[in-house]
């Protein structure tokens, strides 16, 4: 049986979407990220795959490509939903300096235990392994925070978008210092950041002017290849190329304020509208296909064994134990006691395995295990998913007993309008049957204790009057 025919490859393809289909639906419910059950449906197919094809096929290529692509789409998507106002200013910072402080720390602690544990292992290398297992992955993030208040939502999508993009950089950087002649510094760094802002502001403006004017319905695809084409220039440039991506969707969704005043002469609201939707709409498609193939190609392509290694475990443990920890610290310190889930959702993806994939050949060190990688990623998801189900159900404790309560106080109201009803008509009412046993009925009955007790001290007082 050719497995890997052309018609087999389709329906092997189409079925691969469907069950992603199907496992955001099971995700939604469960809180389980759809991204671990689309590694564990790659494993599966590694080895149905080794039953038919004896030979190992080589997928890092188009894992690259996949996470590259994924990767554009899955920041112009958070982009498209920021909007910038004055009032947001603060939550960016803030979500800004998290991801910046925990990205540099975990690093740092990563780094150490790796340089640690792994004799072969420069310190210079250990950074460029640790930089991947330290950046937050808005792949997972992003979809997952969806039932958390509008706060809490808009402060992962901040954070983990914030986390990719400083986090590419610094890894960027860090390749930077392996090779002293290429290596400009960090005045280099900062121009290389301001360049790549300034074009991407550039590119910007001209593709919103652009492509308002073009009447052709076909035009969207045209627009995506457009970012791809401006993000592998910046790259072969040695640009921070995903800022020009971020820029490009922040402009979009924000066009009032990019084009105030007399500049927003130069916009047509309806057609910029219809190309905002539309984007909005493609780029959430393509970045759903592009996920679901990239984590059932790194499913393929991981080393199983790896997981049962007791090195491997007491690494990934310790990685684990320092995320967590210097987490809580920073989120103390910025939110003070309300930081639960936000806690637990700090888990890793697409851009931990695109970087590990793209460590140089000069700095990889062949006893590094990618067991850890695969350790870590699952582990974080997990315990994202045992944190989204333990607040959903607090939630929903909370939303029952505020439901209990608001019944309790109208049967309540309702009793004690019903015996000052009575006592204006002299008539006699009987006991509200409330089903609740609690305060409220023991309110009632002391309003009707004093009342009586009232009506008693009126004919008292009439008697001495006669």
């Amino acid at each position: 049986m050719e497995i890997i025919s052309s018609y087999n490859l389709i329906i092997e393809a189409s079925l691969i979407i469907i069950l992603s289909f199907w496992f955001n639906g099971i995700s939604k419910k469960t809180n389980i990220p759809s991204v671990l059950m689309l590694i564990v449906l790659g494993i599966i197919l590694q080895y149905v795959l080794r039953y038919f094809v004896p030979e190992k096929i080589d997928f890092s290529g188009g894992l690259e490509i996949l996470g590259i692509v994924g990767l554009i789409m899955i920041v112009l998507e958070a982009a498209l939903e920021l909007e910038l106002k004055r009032e947001k200013l603060v939550p960016i910072l803030k979500s800004m300096a998290i991801a910046l402080v925990g990205l540099i720390a975990s690093a740092w602690v990563a780094a150490l235990i790796i340089y640690q544990f792994i004799p072969e292992m420069t310190m210079q290398s250990a950074w460029l392994y640790a930089t991947p297992l330290s950046i937050l992955s808005s792949a997972i993030i992003i979809p997952s925070v969806s039932a958390l208040s509008d706060a809490k939502k808009e402060f992962h999508i901040y954070e983990s978008t914030f986390s990719d993009i400083m986090g590419i950089m610094m890894f960027y950087y860090l390749i930077g210092g392996l090779n002293p002649a290429e290596d400009a510094g960090m005045v280099g760094f900062a121009g290389n950041l301001v360049l790549t802002i300034v074009i991407g502001l550039v590119a910007s403006y001209a593709i919103i002017l652009i492509f308002q004017q073009i009447k052709s319905q076909a035009k969207l695809f045209l627009l995506i290849a457009v970012l791809l084409l401006l993000y592998a220039i910046g790259k072969k440039m040695h640009l921070s190329s995903l800022i020009i991506i971020l820029i490009f969707g922040l402009v979009i969704a924000n066009v009032k304020l990019f084009f105030p005043g007399k500049m927003a002469v130069f916009l047509e609201n309806e057609k910029l509208h219809q190309i905002y939707h539309e984007l909005h709409i493609i780029t959430l498609e393509t970045a759903f296909v592009v996920r679901t193939f990239f984590f059932v190609v790194f499913g393929l392509s991981i080393a199983l064994a790896s997981l049962f290694s007791f090195k491997v475990a007491l690494i990934s443990l310790l990685i684990i134990a320092s995320i967590y920890a210097i987490r809580f610290v920073l989120l103390r310190i910025f939110f003070g006691k309300d930081i639960l889930p936000q806690l637990f959702i700090a888990p890793r993806g697409l851009i931990t395995v695109l970087l590990f994939y793209a460590i140089p050949a000069e700095a990889q060190v062949e006893s590094f295990e990618s067991g850890v990688l695969l350790f870590v990623i699952i582990a974080t998801s997990l315990i994202m998913t045992w944190a989204m189900i333990k607040d959903k159900k607090k939630m929903g404790t909370i939303l029952d007993e505020i439901d209990e309560e608001v019944l309790a106080r109208n049967e309540a109201e309702d009793a004690l309008r019903e015996y000052n009803q009575g006592l204006k008509g002299d008539e006699k009412v009987s006991e509200p049957e409330t089903g609740h046993e609690d305060s409220f009925t023991e309110k009632i009955s002391k309003i009707k204790r004093e009342a009586a007790d009232k009506d008693g001290l009126s004919e008292e007082t009439n008697n001495e009057k006669e």
